[in-house]
């Protein structure tokens, strides 16, 4: 940071900044001459993890170690530098990182395969000789263990409590995880797909496809969530409490943490220290499942066709907006996900400019523009082509456009052929609505009245049942 600082301190900073963008070469220049003179970059702050890596550092932390260090270091750092970043999160003495690695497997923290214990393995770090438990059932492990390792990590996890299984008394389990040579593992129901050509338009909350032959289908992204991110949320709201009640000193009279130049001590009791435990496990969960969701509805999609078109959205802007949302489904990690299930089973997959080709406000039938408000979910036009679900209808163009094209060809057979599977999604989306379904409004499917009053009932009512006092029969006794 105090290399960047100083960087940013030179005039030439400024200079640099104000050439214009047009002139890449040149300010990529400036740019690169100011990183040379203030030694900003990733090998010179390898050497600088040399020096630092004397006295009882070196016992522990070795010269390929410290080198990983160094380069996540600077990969922080120059996040800010860039603008991808406002400011570096250091982390704390006590809760340390939660995971190292080396850069190669025979030197510093490695992983080496016994054949004299079977199929035993075993991490080695400086003395240490620690054996791992291996699950040689799975396919997944067989496989890539039949390739060359490159380099090893070692994560840290937090446990609900010390005595959850393979917890140590601070609640820490620890993995480790081998990086390979070769290509992943492809489940053999994943291994034949269709050969169609897909639409996908991804909501905040919602994500429709569109293939041109096979179904189409609008789903709510990652509905599953809801209820671990209720439990997340109440455990939060339980840590606030705890803070205040131990450290009612740190905060002003209308209950906000006060500012000073000092710095405020917390102190952190038995319960805060559980339920924070608690909250960890409910996030790593939270992230194993939201995971475990995006694969399934990525190997869903993969299913269907090799071919996918999608627009380019800016995820960063969304999180302004959505931000709730965006932070439980993250359809930007999906999409990426996405991307690597595609690449790996040897598919495409495009994205087009949103900006260039608003496909949101186009009419294929009239060719004409529309600008809709957000409110608006079904597109209606004066040509006559419609009702149809927003969403949908922007799916389906997107399946029909060609690249270095900005409007899609689409003939009235296509959309003929098109309109009725449109419109068999949205039957069945407002049946289950009316069955009692929650649904997005962005979906714009609206329940009966009576399905609506029944879900409130349901809201309204107490979180434990009624129960019946028994008998010591056990028959079910009138209170009497």
């Amino acid at each position: 940071m105090k290399r960047l600082r100083c960087m940013r301190n030179d005039p030439a900073w400024n200079k640099a900044r104000a050439l214009p963008r047009s002139h890449k070469q040149q300010r990529a220049q400036a740019f690169s001459a100011l990183r040379k003179k203030y030694h900003f970059s990733e090998y010179e702050l390898h050497e600088y993890a040399k020096l630092a890596r004397v006295s009882w550092i070196a016992d522990h932390i070795e010269s390929t170690m410290a080198q990983t260090l160094a380069t996540r270091a600077y990969q922080a750092v120059n996040r800010v530098c860039v603008g991808k970043a406002t400011r570096v999160r250091f982390r704390s003495k006590g809760r340390g990182i939660d995971s190292v690695e080396g850069k190669r497997n025979d030197v510093g923290l490695r992983f080496v395969c016994d054949p004299n214990a079977g199929d035993g393995g075993f991490l080695i770090w400086n003395q240490e000789v620690i054996p791992a438990i291996i699950d040689w059932g799975d396919p997944v492990v067989q496989h890539g263990m039949r390739h060359p390792i490159k380099y090893v990590r070692l994560v840290r996890r937090k446990a609900s409590s010390p005595q959850a299984q393979g917890a140590d008394k601070d609640s820490n389990r620890y993995s480790v995880q081998l990086v390979l040579e070769g290509h992943a593992f492809v489940k053999p129901k994943h291994e034949e797909g269709g050969k169609d050509t897909i639409g996908l338009d991804i909501g905040p909350s919602t994500l429709a496809l569109v293939p041109r032959r096979a179904k189409a289908d609008l789903v709510t992204f990652c509905q599953e969530l809801s209820p671990n991110a209720s439990k997340k949320r109440r455990l939060q709201r339980k840590m606030d409490r705890q803070r205040r009640a131990t450290n009612p000193n740190n905060y002003d009279e209308k209950g906000r943490v006060k500012k000073g130049k000092g710095r405020l001590k917390w102190r952190e009791s038995k319960r805060y220290q559980a339920t924070r435990r608690q909250h960890a496990t409910t996030e790593r969960r939270l992230a194993a499942h939201r995971k475990s969701l995006h694969g399934h509805l990525a190997h869903r999609i993969a299913s269907v066709g090799t071919t996918i078109t999608i627009e380019k959205t800016s995820f960063k802007g969304w999180q302004k907006q959505y931000g709730r949302s965006i932070g439980l489904r993250a359809p930007g990690m999906f999409v990426a996900h996405l991307t690597r299930i595609v690449a790996k089973t040897g598919g495409t997959l495009r994205e087009v400019s949103a900006y260039q080709t608003k496909l949101s406000q186009y009419c294929q039938k009239s060719g004409q523009y529309h600008k809709k408000p957000r409110s608006q979910r079904w597109h209606r036009c004066e040509c006559g082509l419609g009702p149809v679900q927003r969403d949908l209808y922007s799916a389906f163009l997107i399946a029909y456009l060609e690249p270095e094209q900005t409007t899609p060809s689409i003939t009235q057979h296509v959309w003929e052929g098109a309109e009725p599977r449109l419109q068999a999604v949205m039957e069945d989306l407002q049946q289950r609505a009316n069955e009692g379904e929650p649904f997005p409004r962005s979906m714009g499917v609206s329940a009966s009245s009576k399905a609506a009053r029944a879900r409130a009932r349901r809201l309204k009512s107490p979180a434990y049942l009624h129960q019946e006092p028994v008998s010591p029969s056990g028959e079910a006794g009138n209170g009497g």
